[in-house]
This record gives structure tokens, C-alpha cells and sequence, in this order.
């Protein structure tokens, strides 16, 4: 099939906008992509008279599904506080794809969420990338693509209500620490086992950090001030991980700095009221000031701390504040995948990419505009007036 008459944002590396084309889908892959009509039209396609055709919506920090609006705990997954150290736990065991956020989600444009465990421990387990449609997790994501870490307030008061370590951000930070060398000395010792007998015991928490030492999932920092930005840059470039800053609040302070670190910056909440001394520094401008300083940034919700269906008015809300509306596209869509690794599958409209698009007539970005169209993996979860 075909989506044809629509100016389409494609987002690949050419940052090319074709003002009228089509894009052909075959299965839940994306074709061909170009201007004028498709070379083969059929009774299926889908004519976008003259709307804007973007790449699905990508929120590149959620918690989405590990928590249930109005249940309480019941409804509450997203933090194992009994242990600051967890990275053995699998987001997948926690997360509710029937939750009516994922159906706010689609309706939104949204068709891929990064899926994060909370932020009481210092360590506290695996990302995954999820589609926003389907009824079983196992087969609506890629597998693992990131670990948890997280510096500053909420770790410190979690425990300190537990009293018992960390209660300073040197404690959470040396729980970090320590248990990435456990993880090396494990990891080497496994290498260098010459039989079953020497191999070590089997440990979870070290299995799981073995991806991340080896830098084929990235850490995701939750870090807002600025100390904690830098604690975050020194542990990751102690252990040459992949890292992404995750809020980073107080990066409009430091940008100059954390472009000399080449840093990935995921900004969000941006909806929301400065609720916690960290987040003193708060400013819609954050994400403007970072791109302006040569860093790649996204946009997230940080659902459910801002409902998810408010992504893009959390862009437009950055746009109005200095960032560029084809930037506020990138934050995302492209910039999104290509920050947390899943560029290679999401992210443009480009062949051999998934086919997840969003059909526009005005601005995404504004408060009044729904999609006419939204695609995910294909399948048409939202069509309107086309």
C-alpha cells in the first residue's frame, strides 16, 4: 500500500522534506519513499491530501506501564527500594501493555516509548524500547537497550527513610562505582576460566552489567543538577560506557561543557512545576540552549510524571522557547532514536525502516491538532478524515 499527496518530513540523514510524495509499505516495512505518485497504486492506499507525513513519535523516557493511574500501589512497579543495587531485573516482568496509557499514546502520534524502571536505587535495571501497540511486551519490543542509574534526590531519600546507605550522593555514586568493577573482575574472570570449574559463580547483577561494560546497551543517567550531570560524565568516561544524560535539568547551565563531552541529552518533564530542589534550575529553554551548544536532544514525558499524550505539546512548548520547529521534529523522531540506539529500525521514513509515521494537516505541536493517521509496524491504530 501507499500514502501518497503528503509533504513528508522523512528526517533521514539528508534532512530532507519532500513537499508532495508517497511512501510504500509492504508488511511493516517502509519500501520506497519519494516525490510525485508511486510507480504502483492500489485500491488500499491512503491519500493524505496535501497533510504532513513525519516518522512516528518516539518519548525517549517513560515509565509507561509500570504504573496505573488512579490504582495506587497496586498499580505501582517501578521501584524495588529494598536493595540499591538491582540491574538484574527485567522490565518486561513489570510492564502492563493493556494500560490505557498506550492507547493515549497511539492517539498522540506516539508509536515507540522507552520504557525505564524508576529512580530510587542508584542501580535499578533494564530500558527496553516498546511499541505502543499490541497485547504481549515479548513481542512489542527489541530486548534491552539500556540500565538505569540514577544520581542525586531520590536515591538518597529513599534510603535515608529505609536508614540505611546511600543517604550522600558519595554513597550513591560509590554503589555505582563499585558494583561496575565487581562487574569487571566478574567478567574477566569469566574470559579467563579455562573450564567449567573456574568459571565464577553465577551472579545476575553482574550478568546484567556485562552488556553495559561491553557498550552494547548504553546507561541512562537520571540526573538533574549539575554536580550530578558531571558525576554522571565521570563515571561513565571511568568505565568507557555509552551513557545518556537523562533530564538534565541544569544542562542550559553547562552546555558548553557537556558539548566538549559530546553528550546525548534527554530533556523532560517540561510540563510541570519545579517540585524538588534539584529542579531548581528548570527552564523550558533547556532544550533550545543544548542544541544551540551542538548536542544531540530529545524531548520525553517522563510519563507518568506528565501524561504521555502530551508529548508533543511538551515540544511545543520547547519550541516557543527558542528551540526550531525541524528540531522539535528531531527531538522526536531521528535525534530520539539515534540517542537511545534504535536508529537503525525507527526514527525516519526512509526504506527498510519499520513503518511508523503520523499524519498532520496542522502543526503537531499545538494544543488543538490530533493526527489524521497514525502507523505503527504497518497497521493503522488512528485514522481520521483520510
Amino acid at each position: 500500500m501507499n500514502i501518497k499527496n503528503v509533504r513528508i518530513y522523512t528526517m533521514d540523514n539528508s534532512d530532507t522534506i519532500i513537499e508532495n510524495g508517497y511512501v510504500t509499505i509492504e508488511g511493516n516495512i517502509i519500501t520506497a519513499v519519494g516525490e510525485g505518485s508511486p510507480a504502483n497504486e492500489t485500491k488500499d492506499d491512503i491519500d493524505g491530501r496535501g497533510m504532513t507525513l513525519y516518522p512516528g513519535f518516539i518519548d525517549a523516557h517513560t515509565h509507561m506501564g509500570l504504573t496505573s493511574a488512579g490504582v495506587g500501589i497496586e498499580g505501582e512497579d517501578l521501584n524495588e527500594e529494598f536493595d540499591p543495587c538491582t540491574p538484574q531485573l527485567d522490565i518486561l516482568d513489570g510492564i502492563n501493555p493493556l494500560d490505557y496509557s498506550f492507547e493515549l499514546a497511539r492517539q498522540a502520534g506516539i508509536t515507540t516509548v522507552i520504557v525505564s524502571p524508576g529512580s530510587t536505587n542508584p542501580i535499578a535495571g533494564a530500558i527496553v524500547a516498546v511499541k505502543t501497540d499490541g497485547r504481549r511486551i515479548d513481542s512489542m519490543g527489541r530486548g534491552r537497550i539500556g540500565m538505569k542509574m540514577a544520581l542525586g534526590e531520590n536515591p538518597k531519600l529513599t534510603y535515608m527513610d529505609h536508614e540505611q546507605s546511600p543517604v550522600t550522593r558519595m554513597a550513591v555514586a560509590s554503589i555505582i562505582k563499585d558494583n561496575l568493577n565487581k562487574a569487571q573482575r566478574y567478567m574477566r574472570d569469566k574470559e579467563q576460566a579455562e573450564s567449567e570449574s573456574d568459571m565464577p559463580d553465577y551472579d545476575s547483577a553482574m550478568e546484567a552489567l556485562i552488556p553495559l561494560l561491553k557498550r552494547e546497551i548504553k546507561a541512562h543517567f537520571h540526573c538533574h543538577r549539575a554536580d550530578d550531570i558531571f558525576t554522571a560524565v565521570r563515571i561513565a568516561n571511568m568505565f568507557d560506557l555509552d551513557y545518556i544524560l537523562i533530564h538534565c535539568t541544569d544542562g542550559h547551565l553547562i552546555a558548553e561543557e557537556l558539548a566538549g563531552e559530546k553528550a546525548s541529552c534527554v530533556v523532560g518533564p517540561v510540563i510541570c512545576d519545579r517540585c524538588k530542589p534539584e529542579m531548581a534550575n528548570l527552564t523550558p529553554k533547556n532544550a533550545a540552549v543544548l542544541k544551540e551548544n551542538g548536542l544531540e536532544v530529545a524531548v520525553c514525558t517522563d510519563h507518568s510524571e506528565v501524561p504521555i499524550e502530551y508529548l508533543p505539546i511538551s515540544v511545543g512548548i520547547c519550541i516557543k522557547n527558542g528551540l526550531s520547529f525541524y528540531d522539535g521534529v528531531k527531538a522526536v523522531t531521528s535525534s530520539a532514536a539515534k540517542i537511545v540506539g534504535i536508529d537503525d529500525i525507527t526514527g525516519s521514513l526512509e526504506p527498510r525502516k519499520l513503518a511508523d509515521m503520523v499524519l498532520f494537516e496542522g502543526s503537531p505541536f499545538e494544543v488543538m491538532s490530533s493526527p489524521a493517521l497514525v502507523m505503527v509496524d504497518g497497521k493503522v491504530v488512528r485514522r481520521e478524515g483520510v
